[in-house]
């Protein structure tokens, strides 16, 4: 078995299920939407997986402030720093190979003004990242619009924001009611208007997921928002089965994989192929 060469340019096809597969871009992942084919996004936190994970066809490698939990031990994001994340993306950037390097913004490192948010942002992007993420509503629309007129693309992320745990009172569902249903419509709306590349929702009913999707241009990713998304994500951890307790919207890819790498890419096709998620794993 040969030794994965990590750091490949993005000039050089890649390979994923023995097909070369060329660098995923922005373009590529509007085009997709187009043509009503599915993302798969799944978080990465080192070189060997990001490996993995491009040569299993995930399109998107999420460098997630979710490795507080999975992988500092935290009980919430919120510890995560910039330090850590620049870490984490360097080494994903390393591995990634065909794969989008998407990298979350740290809590306390968006939620500054305009100007430092995009010096937080320049720090990733030179450490390896090609877009960030930034969770908030309509009240990051300026941050947003300053940091893509500077160059730094922004996937948003609205509906439950880890982030902002503490003022939710726990990890509850966003968008039940009508009244904030037709506010994340509005925040996607805005998000979109300021430039957001893409738009990440979590915890929100499949219905109203739908409903956002339909109302914007720019792909959506959903993480327990149903299957009428344009796109899915997953904590690599969760996916592998890792992680105790039960969630709704997850399924455990490693249950008749006989491998880590079979999993990965069970997750892949059964995404693309729209066996996931179903209404099963929706609100």
């Amino acid at each position: 078995m040969s030794t994965p060469v990590y750091g490949a340019t993005s000039a050089q096809p890649q390979q994923s299920h023995g097909y070369p597969t060329m660098k995923i871009t922005l373009s590529t992942l509007h085009k997709m939407k187009q043509e009503s084919r599915k993302i798969a996004m799944l978080t990465c936190y080192d070189a060997t997986f990001a490996t993995v994970e491009a040569a299993a066809g995930v399109d998107i490698l999420l460098i997630g402030d979710s490795l507080g939990n999975v992988i500092e031990g935290y009980s919430s994001t919120l510890p995560v720093s910039m330090d850590d994340m620049l870490y984490h993306t360097r080494c994903v950037a390393r591995g990634a190979g065909s794969a989008l390097v998407l990298a979350d913004m740290p809590f306390g490192s968006s939620q500054v003004s305009p100007e430092k948010t995009f010096e937080n942002a320049a720090r990733l992007m030179a450490a390896g990242a090609e877009m960030v993420k930034i969770e908030g509503g309509e009240e990051m629309a300026q941050t947003v619009r300053f940091l893509t007129q500077r160059g730094i693309p922004v996937c948003a992320h609205i509906g439950l924001q880890p982030q902002s745990v503490n003022v939710y009172g726990g990890y509850k569902i966003q968008g039940k009611t009508e009244d904030s249903a037709r506010r994340l419509i509005q925040e996607a709306q805005t998000l979109e208007q300021a430039g957001a590349s893409l738009v990440l929702m979590e915890l929100v009913p499949a219905a109203v997921a739908k409903q956002v999707t339909a109302a914007i241009q720019v792909p959506t990713i959903g993480i327990g928002a149903g299957p009428d998304v344009d796109g899915q994500v997953l904590v690599l951890h969760d996916m592998l089965g890792l992680v105790p307790g039960k969630k709704r919207f997850l399924r455990n890819f490693m249950e008749g994989s006989p491998s880590i790498q079979a999993a990965i890419e069970a997750y892949v096709l059964a995404v693309k192929s729209g066996e996931f998620p179903t209404m099963e794993h929706a609100y």
